[in-house]
């Protein structure tokens, strides 16, 4: 883990183009007072998903805040940890994941959901549903990972035993989709710009697309969380932070084709990739899906596969916080 300073020049290039679209505007409300601290530490790593938070400094400059601080993670299923012990503030992954650690009595807060599904479920023929899987192998980055999870749930919404069905099979050079394209296993589940690699190679069918297929596509898929001890003593910072984050997926939304630009400019995928995704994924969702309905599915399903013993009432009561979520939507509306 190393922390990094992105370059100036990009981010005030997302700035100008935000404020042409009318993101920027005011910060905050005045009675909110400025954040308790003027540092904020914010985790990324390689997904084009993470779009808001690349694109939002200006933003966060504008809430108040002075050091703007990005800690590039090697993959998402560390950051959990990182942020619980104070070494990031804020980060985003799947709900599914903050479930799975809030169950494990991991001191985080689910803040907001951010956007709707990015993930594809590949698979070499014959197998053409989820449910074909049984007996036959998946490729994944790690146990653990945001991948896992969110394949298990798949499984046991369709009555398979993620833990017994199917053979989980993880990487030694971290590149489980090489696996996947080498056809050493069955089935890969893919997020951008992976599916984006996979179709223009012409690699496997999509079996499932969480962008398209119900249930997934009513429900997000990555949600924005925070450290507790740090939310709970810095509400303001907390809320101005997610301010900043919430227009910067506005805007990831109404200029994907700048943003995408950005993207390729920080050498995180080629362009195309980028705009493909940037054009399909829902990042006005925050608006319009339900958080809670969100982690109590995601949960559910958890508990169900045996993978989590909370159940989703107790995770949501204890793990989730959408009071600044519900203020931010009747100041944002529109």
């Amino acid at each position: 883990m190393s922390g990094i300073i992105l370059d100036r020049r990009r981010f005030m290039a997302s700035a100008a183009a935000a404020a042409a679209v009318g993101l920027i505007g005011r910060p905050g409300f005045a009675d909110e007072g400025p954040p308790e601290t003027t540092t904020i530490r914010l985790a990324y790593y390689s997904n084009i998903c993470l779009a808001p938070t690349l694109v939002a400094r200006e933003l966060l400059r504008a809430e108040g805040f002075n050091e703007i601080q990005y800690v590039r993670t090697s993959e998402s299923f560390t950051v959990p940890q990182l942020v619980a012990r104070g070494e990031v503030h804020f980060a985003s992954t799947f709900a599914g994941t903050l479930a799975y650690y809030l169950d494990s009595g991991l001191p985080i807060t689910a803040l907001a959901g951010i956007h709707s599904g990015c993930y594809e479920l590949f698979a070499h023929e014959p197998v053409r549903t989820i449910s074909d899987l049984r007996g036959r192998s998946v490729a994944i980055q790690e146990l653990n990972s945001d991948g896992h999870h969110y394949l298990a749930i798949m499984a046991a919404y369709v009555g398979l035993d993620p833990q017994r069905d199917f053979t989980w099979v993880t990487s030694p050079e971290g590149n489980p989709m090489k696996l996947f394209a080498e056809e050493k296993v069955d089935a890969f589940l893919a997020f951008p710009p992976e599916p984006q690699e996979l179709r223009a190679r012409k690699l496997g069918r999509v079996i499932i697309s969480t962008l398209r297929d119900k249930p997934w596509s009513q429900y997000l898929c990555c949600a924005l969380y925070g450290g507790r001890d740090f939310v709970q003593s810095h509400p303001v910072a907390t809320k101005r932070y997610l301010r900043a984050l919430l227009k910067a997926a506005d805007y990831c939304a109404e200029e994907p084709s700048l943003v995408a630009r950005q993207l390729a400019g920080m050498g995180f995928s080629r362009f195309d990739y980028a705009l493909q995704t940037l054009s399909e994924i829902q990042y006005r969702a925050w608006r319009e899906y339900d958080p809670e309905d969100t982690m109590r599915f995601y949960a559910l399903r958890l508990h169900e596969a045996g993978m989590i013993k909370s159940e989703p009432k107790r995770l949501i009561a204890e793990g989730t916080d959408w009071r600044f979520l519900d203020e931010l939507k009747r100041e944002l509306k529109g």
